[in-house]
């Protein structure tokens, strides 16, 4: 089970001055006016939503595929957040100005988050990254776009609401870009969002009671590490820490095999961390190799990768109180993969960390990838690792008022426009944008029509699991 590295032929990298890049934007802005981008029509002949989903269940594990369209069908908005593939099936036939950056490829707002740096500072940032892959920058905005109307529909927002955290989200993406458009490429690469100095910022804003609620939930953040999971997850069993079942979402190793069969699939887990090791920086490799592996179980995760393989995989220290909880997450081809250039990476995995590690001001230390070509079950998968809980916080969307999410909603732009001036050409794009609001008002236009559609698949899947063509576990 070796893991598979890329080599790639080094290409010329152009340099071109600054006028010449932003030159670039305004060429791209006469060929698709920035008011286009407020376009949306389904297309004719559109994929049946259902179909594409069903598409993804078959490479899935069958009996947790129910799970993920129980979770779908909660609200309109837990149907975005899985429905990434018919998302980028439609943005495929919209407006895009030629100028590519490395995408999230699912940059929904509640795939933005806080979480600890290498520094141990809480830091805000997009923390999935299953879908990245390069392609234009638009899909990424217009994801994040949609998701904050339709989470604003959701918690019952006034239309006028409605836009306006649209707008903020928009402008501040805009603002954002043309800021770091004036930076030198160090200082971009330096940028990042400190929570503490973000709620310094912003919660004079709030009402006491909201700013008491955002430093509790702070707190928590802080502790949710391998320490705590180790306290809620595990039981000792023989002496041994144990992986407590809480089935179908947690299934330990114990549970899914027995005797000769479950010695072998832990004999494979064992090769796997020890073949990931490899794709990590020689310091972090040595303190992964002071940690032995305890103890494995499958678990379910988020919504639109249900069904997807994930482990969690304990490890220990120097003694019982020294726990690491590692994800092994599968990582199968992008959504984005079918509509843009097809991903240089032989390994997903590979595709999954290098995407993030451009994205992402910084990212976990034990972040690395693995191939597996058999142990687990008869088929060849790619996967990539991290820790499990990291300092990992959230926001409550379903708890937001209108000024909460239009604060959020800056938060997620500046952090989306960080993330692609890091890949892409900032200079150009910003030229493309402009410092008008043509580009914001285009996106709440494509905004409303779009959380229409989201509605609209939303129905064929409730009509779907009513009439029995597919199945769906509910409340898990």
């Amino acid at each position: 089970m070796a893991t598979k590295r890329t080599s790639r032929k080094p290409r010329p990298v152009p340099h071109l001055s600054v006028a010449e890049r932003a030159e670039l934007g305004k060429a791209a802005r006469a060929r698709v006016p920035r008011s286009s981008q407020g376009e949306f029509a389904a297309a004719k002949g559109r994929p049946d939503p259902v179909e594409l989903l069903e598409s993804q269940a078959k490479t899935r594990v069958p009996e947790l595929v129910p799970i993920r369209y129980g979770r779908m069908l909660v609200s309109p908005f837990t149907f975005y957040r899985g429905a990434a593939l018919i998302m980028a099936s439609d943005l495929a036939t919209t407006p895009d100005s030629g100028l590519p950056v490395q995408c999230c490829g699912d940059a929904h707002l509640s795939n933005f988050g806080a979480f600890a740096s290498p520094e141990r500072r809480l830091v805000f940032d997009l923390n999935d990254f299953d879908e990245t892959l390069p392609g234009p920058w638009e899909w990424d905005v217009k994801r994040l776009a949609v998701s904050m109307m339709v989470a604003a529909q959701d918690n019952g927002f006034a239309l006028k609401h409605q836009e306006q955290v649209v707008l903020e989200t928009v402008r501040a993406y805009r603002e954002a870009i043309a800021e770091f458009a004036a930076m030198n490429n160090l200082a971009v690469w330096y940028s990042s969002l400190d929570v503490e100095k973000a709620i310094e910022e912003y919660g004079k804003q709030f009402a006491p009671k909201l700013v008491r609620r955002t430093d509790k939930n702070i707190a928590k953040a802080r502790t949710r590490d391998s320490v705590s999971a180790f306290s809620k997850l595990t039981e000792m069993v023989d002496g041994e820490p144990r992986i407590v079942a809480e089935p179908p979402l947690i299934v330990p190793l114990a549970d899914l095999a027995e005797g000769r069969v479950r010695d072998e699939m832990f004999d494979a887990l064992q090769d796997i961390v020890r073949s990931y090791r490899a794709t990590l920086q020689r310091d972090r490799r040595e303190l992964l190799e002071e940690f032995r592996l305890v103890d494995v179980a499958r678990k379910v995760v988020g919504v639109g990768s249900v069904g997807t393989r994930a482990w969690i995989l304990l490890l220990l220290g120097r003694d019982r109180q020294d726990p690491l909880f590692l994800q092994a997450k599968e990582a199968q081809a992008s959504v984005l993969e079918e509509f843009v250039t097809p991903s240089e990476f032989a390994n997903h995995g590979e595709r999954v960390v290098t995407g993030q590690h451009l994205m992402q001001a910084s990212s976990d230390i034990f972040l690395g990838w693995v191939h597996v070509e058999s142990g687990l079950d008869d088929e060849s998968r790619d996967f990539y690792v991290r820790q499990l809980k990291d300092w990992k916080g959230s926001a409550e969307i379903e708890r937001m008022e209108p000024e909460a999410m239009d604060v959020y909603g800056r938060l997620c732009g500046w952090t989306l426009a960080r993330a692609h001036a890091r890949s892409g050409d900032r200079i150009a794009i910003a030229s493309y944008l402009g410092s008008g609001s043509s580009f914001d008002k285009a996106i709440v236009e494509f905004s409303h029509a779009y959380a229409e559609q989201n509605k609209r698949d939303y129905k064929a899947l409730v009509k779907a699991v009513d009439s029995g063509r597919v199945a769906a576990e509910r409340g898990l």
